[in-house]
This record gives structure tokens, C-alpha cells and sequence, in this order.
């Protein structure tokens, strides 16, 4: 039930979580133009109330012709800060053993609070625009990514409505600012296939 939650929990924190909560697809993107896009499926799985004693999930992305080998694991905690709501991000100190939870529970429920390590400079900041919810990593330019031994810091941008989440993720050189990796024929662009809004705690019976 919503009095689960702290009351300083707005209704754009609950509604994001909503939103968040589902299995999300690219089918279409790939299938339109595969020889510039994967497949791609993007978990966002809710956590227990007392995980975070609020808000949170998991996350995975994985292809889709190898689901249980999933390129990107994560935990995430929502955090109000009234106008804004900043996303934390953990990484998971073995992740190979819970590859797969986002599409079964069982797994899921073996991840403690004492399998995740704090990404400091990673948050994710999100804000309302009317009908859409938009985000990126926090300011600073400080959640650095060596890719092919260069150090880059991450440039995310992220479009969320209630039915779509549309990324793009870049890693830009600290010293040029040019980008080293990422897309650059645009965002991938996902559809909701599942919602799992209803394993939010305060959706619960």
C-alpha cells in the first residue's frame, strides 16, 4: 500500500518506479534495421520494501538469443529529492550468479544488500516533463568506464514513458571529450512487453 512509503514519497517517484517496472524490447529497432542494431532486452525488476527500505531494482541487459549471459547487471535506488529523483547505482560483486533474475524470481531473491558495491559519480538524475519522464547521469562528468584502455566518463540520456524507454549511452574521452564508444546512429529505442509494476511493494495487497 502507498502508506508503506515514507510521505515524502511523491507521486513522480511512484509513477517512475511504475513506469520503470517492466521487460523492455527493441524487437522493432532490430528488426527494422539489424545491420545497425541488436536485439536487445532490458529488465528493470523490482527489489523487496526492506532491500532498500524504499524503492529499488535490478536491472539487466542481455541479447535476446542469449538471455542467461547478460552484458549489463545492476541495482538501482530511487531517492526523492522532490523536483528531481536521483536513481543510485550498485554494481554486483559477483553478478554471474544472478544473471538471469530478471526474468526469475528465484534468483532475484538471492541478491542481498551484501552482494552490491556503491557506483559513486553514476547516479542517474530524472525529472518530469509532462508526459514523459527524461534523464542522465549526475553532473560532474565522474563515473568513469575504461574501455580499450582509454578512460572515458559516461554521457547517458534516457526518455521514459509509460509504455517506452529510449537510451543512449556514450563514453566520451576525459581529455578530448570525443566520443570512444557507443551508439552513433542514434538511441535504441525499447517497447514495454511486461509490466512488473504490480511486484512493487506499494502495489501489494
Amino acid at each position: 500500500m502507498l502508506s508503506s512509503y515514507p510521505k515524502t514519497y511523491t507521486n513522480d517517484l511512484l509513477n517512475l518506479a511504475c513506469w520503470m517496472a517492466g521487460d523492455f524490447s527493441n524487437q522493432k529497432q532490430a528488426f527494422d534495421n539489424p545491420t545497425l542494431y541488436a536485439h536487445i532486452r532490458i529488465f528493470f525488476r523490482p527489489l523487496p520494501l526492506e532491500f532498500f527500505s524504499g524503492i529499488g531494482f535490478y536491472s539487466e541487459q542481455v541479447y535476446d538469443y542469449d538471455l542467461w549471459s547478460p552484458y549489463r547487471q545492476g541495482v538501482h535506488r530511487l531517492v526523492d529529492q522532490g523536483d528531481k529523483i536521483y536513481i543510485e547505482n550498485y554494481s554486483l560483486k559477483d553478478s554471474l550468479l544472478y544473471a538471469g533474475a530478471g526474468r526469475e524470481l528465484e534468483i532475484l531473491k538471492t541478491i542481498t544488500p551484501e552482494c552490491i558495491e556503491r557506483r559513486y559519480h553514476c547516479s542517474m538524475v530524472f525529472w518530469r516533463e509532462g508526459e514523459i519522464f527524461r534523464g542522465g547521469v549526475e553532473p560532474g562528468n565522474g563515473c568513469l568506464i575504461a574501455r580499450n584502455g582509454t578512460p572515458t566518463y559516461l554521457v547517458s540520456d534516457v526518455e521514459l514513458t509509460e509504455n517506452t524507454w529510449v537510451s543512449l549511452d556514450m563514453g566520451m574521452d576525459i581529455n578530448t571529450h570525443q566520443q570512444v564508444w557507443g551508439s552513433e546512429t542514434g538511441p535504441l529505442r525499447f517497447e514495454k512487453r511486461q509490466s512488473f509494476a504490480e511486484e512493487l511493494p506499494s502495489f501489494s495487497a
